[in-house]
């Protein structure tokens, strides 16, 4: 046995078989739901993993995943892991010419997809020279496009797991074996991060144990199970076509414990779910979910008991300062944790509890991550600003681009490292204090302006609701800095100068905002990730 997720997963499955592992709440607030055992969960990933194999798709080739959340989204991924197969992420929200880009770039040969995307999926099919097999998952809905007769050969996901034997019977599988990632895009084109499931397993899911010790040996990850017992529930709230979800998934299976998903985010929704099913751990992004968790909870879901709740985390955006307290006003006994981590190189760490706009987010990092120099790749001195970078498991590069592969990741010293784009310094006790994504960093004047602190302290402002910051072009100072903010429901419009004197009391005057755009709503990915292209488009247009 091998640091292989199939083999791992399967491993849990033979100590655990008849313990509830997935509970899937298909439209929130129709109560339909979809409750499967370790057991059940493994011989339905059998039966499409079958089928793939069986429509002559080989190990080794790609499968792309252009699915809302739902049981058919893991047992994909699972069917996939114990074919072979490489199972690649496809966000939803992508239309056309976004999909060719990507069932190209991927090398895609099959593509599950929920039949709501019919029509972008036929219209992009004919653009793509080596997808060859579909399966559709629902029922075929009318289409307003004619190329999407193209997908009536398109297999149903009935048709097609109940062609797939349930039984394992899969050849040997490796530590070697893929698992790719695309990342979201909200700065230039996707890319696939080409992770081995080994390292994976180490740097992404904690090792089979992310608060404690990692495993020794795969055997012991099933040891563990079986010693334990039941009574842990992992909610990724999230969809699952961002790699933290699905990994959080994983992460619980491994645990041998539950996990809850719901179709899409419904705050509502996600509170009477954290009650009824008893949730002990939810995972989300940033404040563009946590708040909407707290209107409710101050609204309409008040009093909704989250005595179970142990934990919440985010990692691909930071939950604010401001929004934290609100929340923890309201539930007191649970934790928050901001986990710091990238598609690159899974975790990094957890911010500190002092983490603000004063003080920035800071962030206790694990020994495998430093601040380096981005040109000699030496640890910075303390202070000085670096780039974050990881060393041990890291992926082995970017699929289908050798030129950023080398860009991003290095050998020292006889180890492999990957180099994230976010920019740090380091203190005395080795905590990292995260600035933002150099690609975002704003040169104001001749001094650098990192979007996430000024954003930070924007949403302190009493009546701002979100807000995203993005650099213009300026005569003067060649980029001014450009807040596009959504307020509060009912609050008074501020001036500018409202703003800066908010602001000023917080940052250097160099990162105050010049330029304010009050918009109806923050455009952020499904998951809550920032799109800064679309922040900078507005301000833009606003300034012209």
């Amino acid at each position: 046995m091998e640091y292989n997720l199939a083999d791992l997963f399967e491993s849990v499955v033979d100590v655990v078989p008849d313990r509830e592992a997935l509970v899937y709440i298909d439209h929130p607030g129709t109560g339909a739901e979809r409750r499967l055992t370790y057991a059940e969960l493994d011989a339905a990933a059998n039966r499409i993993g079958h089928h793939l194999l069986s429509s002559g798709i080989q190990p080794g080739e790609h499968v792309g995943l252009h699915l809302y959340n739902g049981v058919e989204y893991l047992q994909t991924v699972l069917g996939c892991l114990k074919a072979r197969i490489v199972p690649v992420n496809v966000n939803y929200r992508y239309v056309e010419d976004e999909l060719v880009y990507l069932y190209r770039d991927a090398d895609l040969v099959g593509l599950v997809f929920d039949t709501e995307f019919t029509d972008r999926v036929a219209a992009a099919l004919p653009l793509t020279d080596r997808l060859r097999h579909l399966v559709r998952v629902g029922a075929q809905e009318s289409t307003t496009l004619t190329d999407a007769t193209a997908l009536t050969d398109a297999t149903t996901f009935t048709d097609a797991t109940a062609a797939g034997s349930p039984e394992r019977g899969f050849p040997p599988r490796s530590g070697d074996d893929q698992f790719i990632i695309y990342t979201g895009g909200t700065t230039g084109m996707p890319k696939g991060v080409m992770w081995r499931q080994e390292d994976l397993f180490f740097s992404g899911l904690g090792g089979g144990a992310p608060t404690g010790a990692p495993v020794k040996k795969p055997e012991e990850l099933a040891e563990r199970v079986a010693a334990g017992g039941a009574g842990i529930t992992f909610f990724p709230a999230p969809p699952l076509m961002h790699g933290t979800s699905t990994l959080t998934a994983f992460i619980g299976f491994n645990f041998g414990q539950r996990v809850v998903l719901h179709r899409k985010f419904v705050p509502e929704e996600v509170l009477r779910t954290i009650e009824k099913e008893k949730v002990t751990s939810m995972s989300l992004v940033g404040d563009a979910m946590l708040r909407p968790l707290i209107d409710a909870l101050e609204g309409p879901l008040k009093g909704t008991d989250m005595s179970s709740m142990f934990s919440v985390s985010s990692s691909g955006a930071v939950m604010s300062d401001t929004v934290r307290r609100q929340f923890l006003a309201l539930v007191p006994h649970i934790m928050l944790l901001n986990n710091f981590g990238s598609s690159e190189s899974g975790f990094n760490g957890t911010a500190t509890d002092d983490a603000g706009p004063e003080r920035g987010f800071r962030v206790r990092v694990n020994s495998r991550t430093q601040v380096v120099d981005p040109a000699g790749h030496e640890p910075v001195a303390v202070g000085e600003v670096g780039r974050v970078a990881q060393c041990g498991h890291v992926p082995l590069g970017y699929y289908n681009d050798p030129r950023k592969t080398a860009e991003t990741f290095f050998e020292k010293d006889g180890e492999r490292w990957v180099l994230l784009g976010d920019m740090a310094t380091v203190d005395e006790e080795g905590v990292v204090t995260v600035l933002g994504r150099g690609s975002q960093c704003i040169n104001t004047g001749g001094e650098k302006v990192y979007p996430e602190e000024v954003e930070q302290a924007l949403k302190s402002h009493p009546d701002v609701y979100d807000a995203l910051v993005a650099g213009v072009p300026d005569v003067k100072w060649g980029h001014h800095v450009a807040a596009v903010v959504q307020l509060r429901e009912g609050a008074a419009r501020p001036s500018l100068e409202d703003v800066q004197t908010h602001c000023r009391a917080r940052l250097a005057g160099y990162k105050i905002p010049r330029q304010l755009v009050i918009a109806e709503s923050i455009q952020r990915s499904p998951s809550g990730k920032a799109d800064y292209r679309w922040a900078r488009q507005v301000s833009v247009a606003a300034d012209g």
